[in-house]
């Protein structure tokens, strides 16, 4: 690696990794160094600058955009104007050098036109404060002295790359900029250079803020709209999730995140927040992924579920209708149609903060950036007071042709994309399995396990919290079963897939079953696929979004074998439970189905725990040769085995059979004997 790029790949990391100078995947950073040209073999001045999406913590060589300098300064003899600048970021592929690396982000002038070997653009929240700021100019001045340059409020571009480097050459003593209503901007002769003065600026801003801000920046405390206690508000936020869940969905389904930050319920708590966040957020990073404002619910903390549902209802409407007067004021005959009138932000005092996107990362990033927006309306009110760029300008980046354009490139979406799974019984063997295929079509998956710890391990291999999570359940206890509903909703903001997984197996024979085996499988599988059915059906009810519901019943359901009679019965009530539950839920299209799998040896708890052995000692072999065993009886020859489940409930899900309920699938390599009839 070129010395000058491994250094601007450990500056970019270094700075991403601490969120007080940049918000994720915000901001860019770029170097420029000379290589020789493969071709001429002479030198040649080359910029190397974060292309477009990627972040700064984690970004990597593959994630610079190469260009060559002197082509990329040549365009400002062709530039057409401000009001064509958009065709200057389809002139940056003639300036690439060799295959150019990530596609160039809008931003590449600001750093190929500075004047400066390095350029550090972020957007720390000390610094927008200063930028969001009423008298942001002068405030500027009064911080940073000669040493920073406020540049007034200009969309990102090729004009704002020709205006921040003309202000670089008429003030050789500044080492950087505030760009108004939008971030920082820094420079340096060296890497390091241009990494401290990026430092410098973000944290005397944070000591000016920190010094001089007024001791109430949010305006006196509201009465009753403190912060409930955590157990409280978690159980609150639990039990609103459906209903603002359904509100961010409403267009679209969306997948959610919840925060309880501190900061969030401070805002909340105080006279200011309704104001404050009808003006919206103003760095464009920020508003194109919580959109212009969030939906505040304006009822105090202790407000009912029943009364805060009924005005949220209320809430949300007005917000629908006053998204779309937004966009009826700005757009024009050449604006991207409207993408959806729902919030991505729900904000409710004493509870907290609701997030929405199209996967979790997307949904947890949003709240993120909502936190940084609080972050800078603190310290712009405690300042000074808050001013955010115009409604039309954040009009202009939101229905931006090429942010429209960079949406259009972005991957089609999975099968499963936007679903939130819940399977029991899924830390291994078949409930694991499904799990993976559940995530790899795009699901999340909250993995409810006995063992927690096993639960946990399993949510980490299959690709941590923005995909999977761990909770303990017993499914035959119901106030375990709702808590495990609840951290469901909690950790991805709703519930559109069940599983029911979980199960046991004694073999033995009607006169050495006791009566504490019956309750035992009776209790996990038939009572707790019931409690687990019941307590989601609520949820998906409440979401109004449909759903469905799938049984791992068995093929012992309907077939009648020696020595497990607890077992085959509890089998036989999960199917007959697919079958009403199916009549029953039809209606809010809610869909019930089963399957009924042979015997899975492989990674199977229930085989591993004696149930193997014993039911090899009934057959007359040996348990190792159970799987081929079961192979042999079956009428393809073949084992039966954990994805081939994940499988069939991949098909039960997927768009092909969206119009099919209360029907077992057989999956145990033909067994005449268990066919349905």
């Amino acid at each position: 690696m070129n010395p000058t790029v491994n250094d601007l790949i450990n500056r970019s990391n270094s700075l991403g990794a601490d969120p007080k100078n940049t918000n994720y995947a915000g901001g860019n950073t770029s170097a420029k160094g000379t290589e020789q040209d493969p071709v001429t073999g002479e030198e040649v001045e080359l910029l190397w600058v974060k292309g477009s999406g990627g972040d700064l913590g984690t970004l990597k060589e593959s994630g610079l955009t190469t260009l060559r300098l002197d082509r990329m300064r040549a365009l400002q003899h062709v530039y057409p104007g401000v009001e064509r600048e958009d065709e200057m970021v389809a002139a940056f592929d003639y300036c690439l050098h060799g295959k150019g690396g990530a596609a160039p982000s809008i931003d590449t002038a600001m750093h190929g036109l500075v004047d400066a070997a390095h350029v550090d653009h972020l957007h720390p929240d000390s610094g927008i404060a200063i930028a969001t700021a009423a008298d942001g100019p002068e405030l500027t001045t009064k911080i940073f002295g000669e040493k920073v340059v406020w540049v007034p409020w200009r969309r990102p571009g090729f004009q704002l790359g020709l205006d921040i480097a003309a202000i670089k050459e008429a003030n050789p003593q500044a080492i950087g900029c505030i760009l108004g209503g939008h971030g920082i901007t820094a420079w340096g002769e060296t890497s390091e250079e241009s990494q401290q003065n990026s430092l410098w600026i973000i944290d005397t801003a944070a000591a000016y803020i920190a010094e001089h801000s007024s001791p109430e920046p949010f305006g006196p405390a509201l009465e009753g709209f403190s912060a409930l206690h955590e157990s409280e508000r978690r159980a609150k936020a639990a039990a609103l999730i459906p209903t603002i869940r359904s509100i961010a969905s409403a267009d679209k389904p969306q997948i959610g995140h919840f925060s309880d930050d501190d900061a969030v319920l401070e805002f909340l708590a105080h006279a200011e927040h309704p104001r404050l966040a009808e003006m919206g957020t103003s760095c464009p990073d920020h508003f194109l992924r919580t959109k212009v404002k969030p939906l505040v619910l304006d009822l105090p903390a202790d407000a009912s579920v029943e009364d805060s549902i009924a005005r949220l209802r209320e809430l949300h409407q007005t917000y629908r209708e006053g998204y779309q007067a937004y966009y009826d004021r700005h757009a024009s005959g050449s604006s991207p149609a409207l993408r959806g009138a729902d919030p991505a932000i729900v904000l409710i005092p004493g509870v907290g903060m609701f997030s929405f996107g199209k996967d979790k990362q997307t949904a947890r990033v949003a709240g993120e950036f909502y936190l940084n927006a609080i972050n800078v309306m603190r310290g712009a009110e405690g300042l000074s007071s808050y001013a955010p760029i115009e409604e039309s300008e954040k009009f202009r980046i939101e229905y931006w042709a090429l942010e429209e354009a960079k949406l259009q490139r972005m991957p089609a979406p999975k099968p499963l994309a936007t679903r939130i799974a819940l399977v029991t019984g899924a830390a291994s063997g078949i409930g694991k399995a499904i799990a993976e295929r559940l995530t790899e079509e795009g699901a999340v998956v909250a993995i409810a396990d006995l063992n927690l710890a096993k639960a946990q391990e399993a949510a980490a291999e299959i690709g941590g919290p923005d995909k999977a999570v761990g909770i303990a359940v017993d499914v035959s206890d119901e106030d375990a079963v709702v808590k495990a509903i609840d951290e469901t909703l909690l950790a991805f903001g709703g519930l559109d897939i069940v599983v029911n997984n979980a199960g046991l197996s004694l073999s033995k024979s009607l006169l050495e079953t006791t009566a504490k085996d019956w309750d035992l499988q009776h209790n996990v599988m038939a009572k707790g696929s019931f409690l687990v059915s019941k307590a989601a059906a609520g949820v998906l009810i409440d979401q109004g979004l449909g759903g469905d519901v799938i049984y791992i019943s068995s093929k012992n359901s309907v077939f009648a074998g020696p020595n497990n009679i607890a077992y085959s019965a509890t089998k036989a009530d999960q199917a007959h439970q697919v079958r009403l539950l199916a009549a029953e839920l039809g209606e809010h299209q809610i869909r019930v189905n089963g399957i009924n799998p042979d015997g899975v040896v492989q990674g199977s708890g229930i085989f591993a725990s004696g149930w193997g052995a014993n039911r090899a000692a009934t057959y007359g072999i040996e348990e190792k040769d159970l799987g081929a065993f079961y192979a042999q009886r079956t009428i393809l020859k073949r084992e039966v085995l954990p994805r081939n489940v994940a499988n069939a409930v991949f098909a039960l899900l997927g768009p092909e059979l969206s119009h099919t309920t209360g029907l077992h699938v057989p999956v145990d390599a033909g067994v005449a004997a268990a066919f349905l009839r």
